[in-house]
């Protein structure tokens, strides 16, 4: 009877999740079958399938990449993604293991700090941080990489902090005692440990970055740079005018590279999360 009960909640549970499946699948669906038809009928049948009469072909991917400069954004987004992910992981990663390690009040404040700042909106700072940008010059593709830093710290070193109590420091006073520094005990002994978490961050991060639309449009010099959601908004003429086609075939393209990162990468989300919430 107990197991008749058990299967029956895991039957209705599994079918939740798989309706619920769908219903987050589903818009992006519905942009791949949109990318393929003209751009008139996107409108007037947006749930229908392209048939004879409404398929473009690749008529608005080549739109989408050669009148609207689609690969200059996605090069400057890859370049902002990449960098900013591995600037966070390194320098996030070995203030967690200091401030971990050295326990006075200065590193628990340092720690407070990093915690409240994940607190805060961005939309607290979003103007400050505009002009203080452009005072310091960070305007550009490789100053806001020192921005991302700022922002993306917080979750980063509270995922750090929670795995590195995990790590036994046995493992550390073998390696000083074999005359390793602090900079060769973290690289040679720690981060290979703390790969789980590395991982999970770099995903949980990259993610963020790539898909970030208001601190590259407040920051960044849209004369010169702009990523691909910038782009993406941009392709909204005047007078009220968008290329429905272009647009629908610029976000499959903006999505699949995220998906494939995704997709590779995500058996370690959750045994990094888990990782570094043991004794965060």
């Amino acid at each position: 009877m107990i197991r008749k009960h058990n299967k029956l909640i895991s039957g209705i549970a599994s079918l939740g999740l798989g309706v619920l499946s769908l219903v987050y699948v589903f818009p992006l669906l519905l942009i791949l079958i949109n990318s393929f038809k003209i751009k008139t009928f996107i409108n007037l049948e947006p749930f229908a399938m392209p048939n004879a009469d409404t398929f473009a072909g690749k008529e608005n991917y080549v739109s989408g990449i050669e009148n609207y400069n689609f690969l200059s954004g996605v090069g400057w987004s890859f370049y902002i993604t990449i960098l900013s992910t591995i600037v966070i992981l390194i320098c996030t990663s070995m203030f967690a293991w200091y401030i971990t390690r050295v326990v006075n009040k200065v590193t628990k404040t340092l720690y407070i700090l990093c915690i409240f700042s994940m607190v805060v909106p961005f939309q607290m700072v979003m103007f400050t941080l505009s002009k203080t940008a452009d005072q310091l010059k960070l305007n550009t593709p490789h100053g806001i990489i020192i921005v991302y830093l700022g922002f993306g710290a917080g979750l980063a070193v509270f995922m750090f902090c929670g795995f590195v109590k995990s790590i036994p420091v046995e493992i550390e006073e073998a390696a000083s005692i074999d005359g390793c520094g602090p900079i060769r005990t973290f690289f040679n002994i720690v981060l290979p440990i703390m790969k789980p978490t590395y991982i999970t961050v770099g995903i949980l991060e990259a993610m963020w970055i790539w898909n970030d639309y208001l601190l590259p449009y407040l920051v960044l010099d849209r004369t010169k740079y702009t990523t691909v959601p910038i782009l993406i908004q941009s392709m909204r003429g005047s007078y009220g005018r968008v290329d429905m086609g272009a647009i629908m075939a610029c976000l499959v393209m903006a999505v699949v590279p995220i998906i494939i990162f995704y997709f590779v990468c995500q058996k370690h989300i959750i045994k990094g999360i888990a990782a570094g919430a043991v004794k965060g």
